[in-house]
C-alpha cells in the first residue's frame, strides 16, 4: 500500500531535516536545529508528549523546576520548592517553543506512518564487518537519504504524502501510543472479566469528572507499582472517601524504593548522588586504571551511602508494615531511573484503609475480578494496567528492514552513541530513549551536540569506535543495576555531559569555582554556551 501511494503522490522537499514528535526531546531538538528551519511532525495536536497524553489529573513533576529547564529559558518561579503539576509543566513548553517561534515548524495531526531508506551504498551502515570498522559519515548526506511517509491523525484513510530528507531526528520516546498488555492462559485474559479493564494510557484521556466516575464506588485493582501505579491508586483512594468507598488494591510484582521527598536525614539528596565529587564514587566509562582501582575500594562507601538512605526510608515509611521493602538496594532503583517520589498522602490513605496491597508475580483474570498463583482470589468492578509501553515496538513499527532488526543489540537495549546516534543506522538520530535522572536537561544538553555534528563543528568516531563506547557505557550500567536494561546513565550523568562537551570544544566543568565544581549539583543552567571555567577538567 505504501509503494501505491509513493507512486500516485509527489515526494514533498521542504527541508533537509525532519524530526518526528514534538514532545521534550522533540522542541529541544527543532530549537538547536532551527537554523536548517527543520520539519517536526506532531501526530496529535498541541506538543508536549507524554505530558499532554499520559498525565493524570493528580501527575506532578518528579524533580524541582531548576532541575526541569532549558538553559536558556528559566521557570518564572524557578526556587519554588513545590513540585510542579502536568499542566504547570505543559505551560512552560508552550512558552518555551513560543518564544522561540518554535510552533512554526510542527505540522500538528501528521502521523509519521512509514519511513524508507532510499540512500546508496555509500550512505548506508549495514551490518557488516567492514561497516563497523568504517566512517560514519556526514549526517547531510547532499541528497535524501530517508523518505518519511506521513498521514493525517485525523483522517486514518486519507492518501499517505511523502517527504525526503537527508537526516531524520526521531523523538517519539519510550512511553505511550502502544500500551504493554501482559499475556494470559487461554480462557483467563481480561474477556472472562465481567467488571472493566483499562490501561493507564486510556486512562489519562479521561478529563475529571470521567475518571472519577470510573472509580467511585468501585472495588479497583490497579496493577503496578511504579510511579503511574502510584498515582492511580491514590486517585482511586480520594475518589473513595466516605462511607459508601472502596478500597484499591494494588498487585504488586516488583518492589521498587519509594522517596518521600529530596531530603535523607535533613540533607538534600542531590549530595549523594548529582554532584561531581559524588559520582566520583562510582564507575565511568574511560576510567583510567587508578580510577578503576579506586571505585574498587570505595565500593563499601557506595553501599554505606545505599543503606543510609535505605535506613531514613524504612524510618519515615512504613515499607514494612505493608510488605513493600525492597530486597534490592536503593543504589540499583537509582541506577535505572526508577526512584519514585511518593504523593504526599499516598501512606495516609493506606493507613486508613483505602489502599491495600497485595504481592503477587503472576495473576489473571476470573469473572469477578483477579485470580493469583497462591489460589487466592481479589474481587474487583475495574482493573487498571499501569504496565508500561512497548517503546521499542512503536519505533520498530516504522523503521524498515534491515535497520529495524539492527535497533536492538543482544541485550535487548538501542546501542546510541552520545545517547543519540545508532552506528549501524545512517543519517538518524534517536533523542530521548537514553534516560537520566533530568531527561530534558540531557535531551537538551544532546541536541546541543546533535547540531554540532550536523554542522560539521566536529567528525563523528568511526563505527567501530562508537560500538566500543556503547559497549563500555552498557557494561557499566549491567555492573551497576539489575534493571540495566532501562538503560539510564544516573550514576555518571555528569561524566557523560563531560565528554560530550569535550567533543564540542567546550569546557567540562562548568562551575566558577573549585567548592561548587565538587559539591553543588549540576543543572542545565551549568551548560549555556556562555559558562564554564577557563581549564578543562583532568581526565581520568
Amino acid at each position: 500500500m505504501a509503494a501505491q501511494h509513493l507512486n500516485q503522490t509527489h515526494l514533498h522537499s521542504v527541508s533537509k531535516i525532519g524530526i518526528i514528535g514534538a514532545g521534550i526531546s522533540g522542541i529541544a531538538a527543532a530549537k538547536q536545529l532551527s537554523g536548517h528551519s527543520p520539519v517536526v511532525f506532531e501526530a496529535t495536536d498541541s506538543i508536549g508528549g507524554v505530558w499532554k497524553h499520559c498525565s493524570y489529573n493528580s501527575t506532578k513533576l518528579q524533580t524541582p523546576r531548576c532541575d526541569f529547564e532549558f538553559s536558556d529559558y528559566p521557570w518564572s518561579e524557578r526556587d519554588n520548592a513545590n513540585f510542579p503539576s502536568h499542566v504547570e509543566v505543559l505551560d512552560y513548553l508552550h512558552g518555551y517553543a513560543t518564544h522561540f517561534d518554535l510552533l512554526k515548524l510542527i505540522k500538528f495531526g501528521s502521523r509519521v506512518v512509514e519511513i524508507r531508506y532510499v540512500g546508496d551504498d555509500s550512505t548506508s551502515t549495514e551490518s557488516s564487518e567492514n561497516s563497523k570498522s568504517g566512517e560514519y559519515g556526514n549526517l547531510l548526506a547532499g541528497h535524501p537519504v530517508w523518505e518519511v511517509g506521513v498521514q493525517s491523525s485525523n483522517h486514518p484513510d486519507s492518501t499517505i504524502e511523502w517527504y525526503g530528507f537527508e537526516f531524520i531526528v526521531v523523538c517519539i520516546g519510550k512511553y505511550g501510543d502502544i500500551p504493554r498488555i501482559p499475556s494470559f492462559p487461554r480462557n483467563k485474559g481480561q474477556e472472562v472479566f465481567k467488571g472493566k479493564v483499562m490501561h493507564s494510557m486510556d486512562y489519562s484521556k479521561l478529563d475529571q469528572e470521567a475518571a472519577r466516575e470510573l472509580v467511585k464506588g468501585k472495588k479497583v485493582a490497579v496493577m503496578g507499582y511504579k510511579k503511574s501505579a502510584i498515582d492511580l491508586a491514590l486517585e482511586c483512594a480520594e475518589a473513595n472517601q466516605g462511607p459508601d468507598g472502596q478500597p484499591c488494591t494494588m498487585v504488586v510484582r516488583t518492589l521498587h524504593w519509594t522517596v518521600p521527598s529530596y531530603w535523607i536525614w535533613g540533607l538534600p539528596f542531590f549530595l549523594f548522588y548529582s554532584t561531581r565529587s559524588s559520582q566520583f564514587l562510582h564507575e565511568r566509562p574511560n576510567q583510567s586504571f587508578l580510577k578503576a582501582l579506586f571505585c574498587l575500594f570505595s565500593s563499601p562507601m557506595r553501599k554505606a551511602v545505599s543503606k543510609f538512605i535505605e535506613s531514613y526510608l524504612l524510618w519515615k515509611l512504613p515499607l514494612v508494615k505493608y510488605g513493600l521493602k525492597p530486597e534490592h538496594p536503593f543504589l540499583e532503583d537509582y541506577a535505572s531511573c526508577q526512584m519514585a517520589i511518593l504523593p504526599e498522602n499516598f501512606f495516609p490513605e493506606a493507613d486508613k484503609g483505602n489502599i491495600r496491597f497485595k504481592r503477587a508475580s503472576k495473576w489473571w483474570f476470573w469473572n469477578g475480578g483477579i485470580e493469583f498463583e497462591d489460589n487466592t482470589r481479589l474481587e474487583a468492578d475495574v482493573v487498571l494496567l499501569a504496565t508500561g509501553y512497548e517503546g521499542k515496538k512503536k519505533l520498530q513499527s516504522v523503521l524498515p528492514e534491515p535497520f529495524r532488526s539492527l535497533m536492538l543489540d543482544s541485550s535487548g537495549t538501542m546501542p546510541l552513541y552520545r545517547g543519540t546516534i545508532h552506528p549501524l543506522i545512517p543519517n538518524m538520530a534517536f533523542v530521548g530513549f537514553i534516560e537520566s535522572v533530568s531527561n530534558l536537561h540531557t535531551a537538551e544538553l544532546r541536541c546541543k551536540w546533535l547540531s554540532r555534528v550536523v554542522d560539521k563543528e566536529f567528525k563523528l568516531p568511526t563505527v567501530k569506535e562508537m560500538l566500543d563506547q556503547i559497549s563500555r557505557e552498557m557494561e557499566v550500567m549491567k555492573r551497576t543495576t539489575r534493571f540495566y536494561k532501562r538503560h539510564c546513565i544516573s550514576t555518571f550523568s555528569i561524566n557523560h555531559s563531560d565528554e560530550i562537551c569535550e567533543e564540542m570544544g567546550w569546557k567540562s566543568w562548568r562551575k566558577s569555582n573549585w567548592f561548587s565544581e565538587a559539591f553543588s549539583p549540576y543543572n542545565s543552567r551549568d551548560y549555556n554556551e556562555e559558562r564554564g571555567l577557563n581549564f578543562l577538567a583532568p581526565q581520568n
